[in-house]
């Protein structure tokens, strides 16, 4: 059930719902000139069969340690069709992917509740993990959609008597888990929407100055986003070179070492151009990730942030000299570090986030 929450005795709306900002957010677009915002999300997560705790000493808690039991991972299974070695999942079919039938329900469920899962497979990393593509829709409906998808993999786990977990890095040396948010803004133009991200003439990757503009916003505010995208401790353990991971502040056409990527399957199709945004993970708050983005994004248009030269490359492979010489910064590497960021660049959210929110978030990032 979702629901609009108010103060009560007739004082209006509650400010700190994260639900309302996103819809404030909406129509802040609006009045933007921008007729609609399409929104897409890329969940991933993992299935265990089990969590195993392990401890030294009942009464040490801190000697415990959990282990992952999975009958796909390699120090658990003994069956070698089934096995997937680390960072070797990506689209693997049965019988090495044992959970499609698994995800198969949870996108019947997820019809059911008018979400469009567009597409479903199996992720890199070792241990059941998953990813389901929802299909792009308005802010708040995207978001609804999200946290409908979260709740559904979860029951379904449940009633299977698997482990769903939306831990960011549950494995040191496989890939953590991302929500990659895909991102278009809209006009109207001669009584029909156009996505004004699009720019046929652009030989890069067909990339509008609005886009451009639009790409600088998030990379100028991207260490003060990770409050928001990465808000816990386990997050900043994702956010570490060689696991696709973006650690750095830059972008570029197909390029997965980056936080802003083009997608650029197909050209001239300019209902399918946007830009997709990678730091964020599972732990955020989907509603506030998207509203921040679009806000970081919408100040970049307004100041005409340009932003970097696009970066083809892998960033994780190149030197400091390299990394200087292309203006490439790094995000940040612990939530301490974020919330520095945060408290120091937050005036982009102001048009729709309220002071009240900001103080009230800020002082529960722990």
């Amino acid at each position: 059930m979702f629901a609009n929450v108010y103060k009560g005795f007739g004082e209006g709306r509650f400010s700190r719902d994260s639900r309302y900002i996103a819809q404030k957010a909406e129509q802040y677009a609006k009045k933007n000139g921008f007729s609609k915002t399409y929104w897409a999300a890329e969940l991933e997560f993992f299935v265990f069969d089990k969590i195993q705790s392990n401890s030294q000493s009942a009464k040490n808690s801190k000697s415990k340690s959990s282990q992952i039991i999975s009958k796909e991972a390699p120090w658990v299974s003994q069956n070698t069709e089934n096995v997937i070695n680390l960072k070797r999942g990506y689209y693997r079919d049965s019988p090495s992917d044992t959970l499609t039938n698994f995800r198969d329900e949870a996108c019947d469920i997820l019809k059911e509740f008018g979400t469009k899962p567009i597409a479903h497979h199996h992720e890199v990393a070792t241990a059941g993990q998953c990813e389901i593509v929802l299909s792009y829709q308005g802010l708040l409906k995207m978001a609804d959609s999200f946290v409908t998808g979260v709740k559904t993999i979860r029951e379904v786990a449940s009633r299977r008597g698997v482990v769903a977990s939306f831990n960011p890095k549950p494995m040191p040396n496989d890939n953590g888990s991302a929500v990659h948010i895909n991102q278009s803004l809209w006009k109207i133009k001669n009584k029909k929407d156009y996505n004004v991200f699009y720019d046929p003439s652009d030989k890069y990757a067909e990339l509008s100055q609005i886009a451009h503009y639009y790409i600088g916003g998030l990379l100028d505010h991207a260490k003060a986003l990770c409050a928001i995208t990465n808000p816990t401790t386990q997050s900043y353990k994702r956010l570490v070179p060689g696991f696709e991971a973006p650690t750095n502040i830059a972008w570029g056409k197909m390029n997965r070492s980056v936080s802003v990527r083009i997608p650029a399957h197909h050209k001239k199709r300019p209902e399918n151009k946007r830009i997709e945004y990678r730091p964020p993970d599972p732990t955020s708050n989907i509603y506030l990730v998207e509203t921040a983005l679009l806000l970081a994004g919408l100040d970049g248009i307004k100041k005409k942030i340009q932003p970097t030269d696009p970066v083809d490359v892998d960033t994780y492979k190149l030197s400091e000299r390299e990394m200087k010489r292309l203006s490439i910064k790094k995000l940040p590497t612990s939530l301490k570090e974020a919330k520095s960021a945060f408290n120091s660049d937050n005036e982009f959210l102001k048009p729709v986030i309220g002071d009240d929110f900001l103080e009230m978030y800020i002082a529960n990032l722990i």
